[in-house]
């Protein structure tokens, strides 16, 4: 899933806005952000197959450390925590760290049974909405329709700046996901997907960072 992730990154600013979008934006894609380091140390293996999917020509082999349950679950309570060390806001916190656990649940949706439930053995779950395009594109794009507009209902435009921002930042993200869903196969190569992740993550980063410090919740002065 890619949108979604982010929709709900998006909504989760109506109950926590005192957290950055960038911040939430990161705290949704924390594991895929990990994901292709690991795949670089060889931690965690994956295989361009095209085809293997509608949707996704990855085959993921072995990634239990960012992509199981129980270590969705450990990462949730160390950004969480990370956050209320920094911010020492409880509220914020728990939405950082449920954030970050969100990843999970919502790749459980579109996943062939390739997620692993914990570290050590092999039972492994998946719905397997990515064999149909047509759902794919309808489920995910109704999660990000709904987090842009309750984040719209909740904030308001500062400077001009502010809504711009948003605008760029929402058409970076349909450019992107019809790339990722019509696009060519990415190139089997640890380091190449690493640079497209690499660079993905910082304009999306970027743009959140100007929208969102561009923007304020509604009846904030």
């Amino acid at each position: 899933m890619f949108l979604g992730h982010y929709g709900l990154a998006f909504g989760a600013k109506k109950v926590a806005p005192r957290v950055s979008l960038l911040t939430l934006f990161v705290a949704v894609e924390f594991v895929d952000i990990l994901w292709p380091f690991l795949l670089l140390l060889d931690v965690e293996k994956v295989k361009i197959h095209p085809g293997f999917t509608e949707v996704t020509h990855f085959e993921f082999l072995h990634y239990p450390y960012t992509h199981s349950l129980m270590m969705g679950i450990v990462w949730g309570l160390v950004c969480g925590g990370v956050y209320w060390l920094f911010q020492k806001d409880v509220r914020s916190a728990v939405v950082v760290g449920l954030a970050v656990l969100s990843h999970w649940f919502l790749d459980v949706v579109v996943h062939v049974p390739d997620l692993p439930l914990t570290i050590f053995g092999d039972q492994k779950v998946g719905m397997g909405l990515w064999n149909s395009l047509p759902a794919t594109i309808l489920v995910e794009s109704a999660i990000f329709i709904a987090g842009v507009w309750i984040y719209v209902k909740n904030t308001r435009a500062i400077p001009a700046k502010g809504k711009w921002g948003l605008v760029a930042l929402v058409a970076f993200f349909v450019v992107a996901e019809l790339f990722n869903m019509f696009g060519p196969p990415p190139e089997d190569s640890i380091p190449a997907l690493l640079a497209s992740f690499v660079v993905l993550q910082a304009i999306l980063l970027s743009l959140a960072h100007i929208t969102d410090r561009n923007r304020a919740p509604v009846g904030e002065r």
